[in-house]
């Protein structure tokens, strides 16, 4: 599971922002994993973003 994260990570956020630089990836991790948590739906959450796979899930 953490290899798959990994992979997506990269396809999804460094790739695709071509942010080569140490300094730069840095600074943009913390958007980048807000954005993972907050937006980016998962099937195994039922197409929903962990953040709202995890709202509706604690008001049962």
């Amino acid at each position: 599971m953490a290899e798959s994260f990994v992979k997506l990570f990269k396809r999804d956020y460094f790739y695709a922002n071509k942010l080569y630089s140490t300094a730069r990836l840095l600074a943009q991790l913390p958007v980048w994993f807000d954005d993972y948590n907050r937006c980016h739906p998962h099937r195994r959450l039922k197409m929903k973003s962990p953040r709202e796979f995890r709202t509706a899930n604690s008001q049962h």
